[in-house]
């Protein structure tokens, strides 16, 4: 019987040290102009060139740290004091010219499947620059080029600049270690909110949606951090008031952890965001089944009750409305906005008196709920 050879090892990680020598070797044996691309996070990328900076002494080993976008890269390197004199030039920050271009996109209205693809749809200036001068990198700069670049970053280049990517000498890897992920990955889920997601730039929440993309792309990351982490991303999409990208998040949470309540909360309201009006009615029942969900894993959920009266309310069903506002108020009897609407859903049915009742209910919990007056 023969013996059948498998890559069993395939999808394995590699191993820190071995994939360092393998960068080293290929630093040393490389004379003249080449392309090395290094995924890794930032401070692993330091890291590696001081490590790298302590070991190869017989070269002169340069660094650009690129603090701003750029558009032309070949440009910036012209430029450089004594550049006929480097061997080897790390560079790192490239990325933050492509999170300015994710910004772009969003400017001029492209659909959520288009923000979040490496689609050919256009192609961040500073990458069309170097396919276009591949040609006069190698003719004109005897220099060994190592990209430092996250995840996000290297799938840029294989998707959007591959003419120059294909050149590259060596690709290597240095994943996240595991304390390392799990230290960012809680400080992500920890320091999160919708409301502090609403006070940033929509620049700082595409920065941090990327961020958390690396995070749960990482080798190492458990499903339940997974879970939590895209729950973020619903969050940070819903800020950016994209209810598609937001719902699509919730829907990934959900599909790791069903019983997440606050997921199936926050994927009603989205749903209840989305559409044209003359679909609003399909989304509003879509919306009442997620709260029910969160409701059946949460009954004292008024926050669910609310929202679900006034899906409710939108559909006509006012009778069942006032039911859901009133689970609200039951469970929190300060809920002002409950007691308003509660109002407004027992005016459509013509019931005055008890309208007035409910109004007065949350101007005295709240005073200068002048809507209720």
């Amino acid at each position: 019987m023969s013996l059948e050879l498998t890559d069993w090892d395939k999808d394995l990680p590699p191993e820190p040290e071995e994939e360092y020598q393998a960068l080293v070797r290929t630093l040393q044996w490389t004379d003249g102009f080449g392309l090395l691309f290094v995924r890794c996070s930032p401070s692993k990328g330091e890291e590696l060139i001081n490590k790298v900076q302590g070991e190869i002494r017989d070269k002169n080993i340069q660094v650009l740290r690129l603090q701003e976008p750029v558009d032309n890269l070949y440009e910036r390197i012209e430029k450089l004091e004594n550049r006929d004199n480097i061997d080897i030039l790390f560079i790192t920050g490239l990325e933050s010219s492509f999170y300015a271009y994710e910004e772009s996109k969003r400017l001029v209205d492209w659909l959520s499947k288009d923000v979040y693809s490496y689609s050919w749809k256009s192609v961040p200036p500073v990458l069309m620059n170097l396919n276009q001068q591949r040609e006069r990198f190698k003719d004109n700069f005897n220099i060994c080029f190592v990209f430092l670049l996250p995840l996000f970053g290297i799938k840029y280049f294989i998707q959007r600049a591959p003419d120059f990517f294909d050149w590259r000498s060596g690709s290597f890897e240095f994943p996240t270690d595991l304390e390392s992920l799990e230290q960012e990955s809680s400080r992500v889920i920890q320091e999160g909110s919708y409301k502090k997601y609403l006070s940033w730039t929509p620049e700082a929440r595409t920065k941090e949606i990327i961020k958390i993309q690396e995070l749960i792309a990482q080798e190492y990351q458990t499903p339940s951090r997974k879970s939590e982490l895209f729950f973020e991303l619903g969050l940070l999409s819903h800020a950016d008031e994209d209810y598609i990208a937001a719902l699509v998040s919730y829907d990934k949470v959900l599909a790791i952890k069903p019983d997440y309540h606050q997921a199936w909360y926050n994927r009603g309201i989205a749903l209840g965001n989305l559409g044209r009006y003359e679909e609003a009615l399909t989304k509003f029942s879509e919306a009442i089944a997620s709260w029910d969900k969160a409701l059946a894993i949460k009954p004292d959920y008024q926050d669910a009750w609310y929202s679900r009266g006034i899906a409710l309310g939108n559909l006509g069903r006012y009778e069942e409305a006032i039911a859901s506002y009133d689970k609200a108020v039951a469970i929190k009897p300060d809920y002002h906005q409950a007691w308003y609407n509660r109002g407004i859903a027992l005016d459509d049915l013509g019931r005055n008196e008890e309208a007035i009742a409910s109004y007065d209910k949350a101007v005295a919990i709240k005073p200068d709920k002048h809507e209720a007056w």
